[in-house]
């Protein structure tokens, strides 16, 4: 430091401060050596700093430095057991295996340490969310200490010690540490920390040193006035031995280390459990490959299946070929009444025709178990006074689960919420615990519920995290926002959308050319400009991927400001939008083409019957109709195109219901009725799908994402009729009814025709030599994201900024898109799961049926 004041490189207060910043930090190098993918080994150093200045995060301390406290003062809660005030400190396994409980409102004060937070992040990803959301909610009080970077409880590991004892002892070093400290501030009173393990050894030295530690189990039964916790007590691996038989049912998973081994040398394979939802006794693993070498292989038998739930990451045997078998022709359901005289009549059980058969094998080992909380309803035991109970879930493919709880009369014929707690090998069904009652069965709040749940869709409200990023009120269009996009203020954009709609995300318009041509616009809501890459809104989006609609219900991805207000296109409103603008002969060629950023005004907000009312009425002739008609105009002449082309049509009728304005409940149900402006928009909307491909296509030709169908059969069937792969004018040909057709074999082949569409996958583009840019539904040049009518938010948050990064002036944003492309095909990935998910919720309108069916049978009694 002498030197660099001699050099004038630093002033006294600055020597002042690098002092101070040596006395409160201190550098740790950790060393270790980890062999490389090519057999090689590589030395690695990492610095690790400690610091003395890391607050404990308590109101009652004074030693610690300043920050906003999130342990109260006097935490009480009513205990036979800890009468005092105390803080609750739970080790790994108790965050793992009880998050139900911690997640649980009366649960508060609450100190998680880093070596703990850092290992559950480790060993499971969905419960390091649930125990960040709890640290994130204000309300429960839960405080992160860094305590592996604090001077005073890090600790190194010893010479012979295992990773997971060497946390056990972090974890013990810092609950002393702050039964310690927190002993020092004044007026602390009874105040006392209590560590929460169900390691029976860390529980004896915890003890050892002082501390007061408990089982959560024996902690939660003493809490005063709140039995219903004690049901969402996971259960221990010994509890589950005692509510199991002794007689071993299953075979032994081998250990990860062994599996691995047999992985590479090819004794095992891996590979995706999906279990069938027609059959319990059955099955199958598909082994991913490339190409031809991708394989689906059979189970069949409990012991075959080896207690693998749907969707683990299994490993396992190929039988030899003499015992490969058929798939079962019969539909079996595990709807046995709650005993255990059974346990073996099924694990061997097979039925199954053999002029088929498929690979065949078993399960080894579990690679990665999938659990989930499941939905479903309690089938309460023949035994009277019984605790012990099986679950049956809602979804087919997950086995029944048997719990242990005290209020069985409460929860029958209600839904609620199940978690599997291990399935031990003496047991013909896993054990679980119960989580949460949804509501009673029927109820349509409660089944929306169900549905919601059992789809994985996001619908919890935004935090407070996400909100903080929302424009401020009142807003409103800036200077920099005139100099930086096109003013379409005056043009006569309008929108059209179906009744009710409150997020408008597009608007179009229509308007004569000096030189006789036609300018087309399609304009879309900019919410790139609302949402910056990285922050708390923009992470919430992705994860929610799509806004969800239901009937009379919509699950929005982004808050209600930005979908329903500033990033809707309503009229008489001034919006930023991201617009495609052609030129257009009156035959629809594209002249030319340019994209812009801008401000509109639309004129109107238009519902499909009133658009198309005002093209159907010769009366009126204002600028909004003329611009329907022109627009209207052009796209029955795209539509054209597209079907000589051999577009498919995969629509398929869909039933709007009419609600009780007091109830909400569906009264009445008609088929909606398509207008020619539903066509009208979906035209322009493919257009510009088409127009921004191709532009990205052209800008970032190397890393431009596409999403081509996969290889279709060669032919259907024994029939007449061959169908080819590259197009699908043969199909389209098929499904033009003609009067000699017989009618059966036309809904035969209007079946075939939904399944000859195969599930889109993700590519790069450099990573192929060739590829069509033909896509079967869209008949045109390129692709895009969706190949639907309507753009989703997400999707033009990408566009818009893959179309930002088209201009040379966003070198940023360009380099941004181009490099980290990983990230860009995982969320596209996503949306294809949520495309699934939103399909899939169309249950939603089976269960709308199913009230309305039962309001039209009390009505007609």
């Amino acid at each position: 430091f002498t030197v660099f004041m001699h050099l004038g490189l630093f002033s006294s207060t600055s020597l002042t401060h690098c002092f101070w910043i040596t006395l409160c930090y201190s550098l740790l190098s950790k060393t270790f050596v980890k062999k490389t993918r090519s057999g090689g080994v590589l030395k690695i150093v990492r610095e690790h700093y400690l610091r003395d200045d890391i607050w404990c995060g308590s109101e009652v301390c004074v030693e610690c430095g300043d920050g906003a406290p999130v342990l109260l003062r006097d935490p009480r809660i009513e205990s036979d057991l800890c009468t005092y005030p105390h803080y609750l400190l739970p080790d790994t396994n108790v965050v793992l295996h009880q998050i139900d409980i911690l997640e649980d409102p009366l649960i508060r004060n609450v100190i998680i340490l880093q070596t703990v937070l850092q290992e559950v992040r480790h060993r499971s990803a969905p419960v390091y969310k649930r125990i960040k959301d709890a640290i994130h909610d204000k309300e429960k009080h839960f405080y992160t200490f860094t305590n592996e970077h604090h001077r005073e409880t890090f600790i190194e590991r010893e010479q012979g010690e295992s990773a997971n004892d060497r946390n056990d002892r972090a974890i013990r070093v810092a609950a002393k540490w702050y039964t310690d400290h927190l002993s020092k501030a004044p007026n602390v009173g009874e105040l006392k920390v209590v560590l929460l393990t169900n390691d029976r050894a860390n529980k004896e030295k915890a003890e050892q040193s002082g501390l007061l530690a408990y089982r959560c189990e024996e902690y939660i039964k003493s809490l005063i006035g709140n039995p219903e916790l004690v049901d969402r007590l996971a259960l221990a691996s010994d509890d589950q031995n005692d509510i199991t038989g002794s007689k071993l049912l299953f075979p032994e998973h081998l250990p990860l280390s062994r599996i691995q081994v047999g992985i590479k040398s090819g004794t095992f394979l891996q590979g995706t459990f999906r279990a069938s939802r027609d059959n319990y006794l059955e099955a199958t693993v598909f082994i991913h490959g490339d190409g031809e070498d991708s394989t689906e292989v059979l189970l069949q038998g409990l012991q075959n299946l080896n207690r693998a739930v749907h969707q683990d990451l299994v490993a396992i045997e190929l039988f030899p070929k003499e015992r490969w078998v058929a798939p079962s022709s019969v539909v079996l359901q595990d709807d046995r009444p709650n005993d255990e005289d059974a346990e073996e009549e099924d694990l061997e059980s097979t039925v199954s025709d053999t002029s088929v058969l498929k690979p065949t094998g078993r399960v080894v080992g579990i690679i990665k178990r999938n659990w989930r909380p499941f939905c479903g309803m309690l089938n309460q035991s023949q035994i009277k006074e019984a605790t012990r109970h099986l679950f049956t879930p809602a979804d087919r493919r997950i086995p029944r689960i048997r719990i242990e709880t005290r209020q069985a009369s409460t929860l029958v014929g209600q839904r609620i919420i199940v978690a599997i707690d291990g399935w031990p090998r003496n047991s013909r069904y896993p054990n679980g615990h119960f989580v949460r009652n949804l509501g009673g069965a029927g109820d349509k709040d409660t089944e929306t519920e169900v549905l919601l749940l059992e789809h994985d869709v996001p619908h919890q409200p935004f935090s407070q995290a996400v909100l903080s990023f929302l424009p401020k009120m009142p807003w409103g269009i800036t200077e920099e926002d005139l100099k930086v996009r096109t003013d379409l203020r005056h043009l006569c954009v309008c929108s059209v959308d179906p009744p009710g709609c409150t997020d408008i995300d597009d608007a179009l318009h229509c308007r004569d050319l000096e030189n006789g041509n036609l300018e087309v616009g399609v304009h879309i809501a900019d919410v790139s400009h609302f949402i910056r890459p990285g922050n708390a809104l923009d992470q919430e989006a992705a994860n929610r991927g799509t806004t969800v609609y239901l009937c009379g219900k919509r699950i929005d991805m982004v808050p209600e400001l930005l979908s329903s207000n500033l990033c809707s296109l309503r009229s008489n409103v001034e919006r930023l939008a991201f617009s495609c603008i052609w030129e257009m002969n009156h035959n629809a060629e594209i002249l030319n083409t340019r994209f812009c950023k801008s401000i509109i005004n639309s004129k109107a907000s238009l519902t499909y019957a009133e658009a198309q009312m005002r093209i159907d009425d010769a009366g009126m002739n204002d600028d909004i109709t003329t611009s329907l008609r022109g627009l209207n105009k052009l796209a029955k002449i795209l539509k054209a195109q597209r079907i000589e082309k051999g577009a498919l049509t995969l629509s398929s009728p869909e039933v709007r219901f009419h609600m009780d304005s007091e109830t909400h409940d569906p009264i009445d149900l008609q088929t909606k009725e398509l207008k020619e402006t539903n066509s009208m928009v979906e035209e322009f909307m493919l257009l510009a799908n088409i127009s921004v491909a191709q532009k990205i296509y052209d800008e970032f030709s190397e890393s431009v994402k596409s999403r081509p169908d996969t290889d279709s059969p060669k032919k259907s069937s024994p029939c007449t009729f061959c169908l080819s792969p590259n197009t699908n004018r043969p199909i389209h040909c098929l499904y033009d009814p003609k009067p000699d057709l017989n009618p059966t074999f036309f809904l035969v082949n209007i079946v075939l025709k939904l399944r000859f569409v195969h599930k889109h996958f993700w590519w790069f583009w450099s990573y192929f030599i060739s590829l069509s840019l033909y896509h079967y539904s869209f008949q045109g040049p390129t692709l895009t994201v969706e190949d639907q009518h309507t753009f989703h938010i997400f999707d033009k948050v990408k566009v818009t900024i893959s179309l930002d990064a088209s201009n040379i002036q966003h070198q940023k944003i360009r380099m941004a898109l181009v490099e980290p492309v990983v990230r860009f095909s995982s969320l596209c990935l996503f949306l294809i799961l949520d495309t699934q998910i939103e399909l899939q919720c169309r249950d939603y309108r089976h269960l709308y049926i199913q009230v309305h069916l039962n309001y039209s049978a009390t009505l007609f009694q």
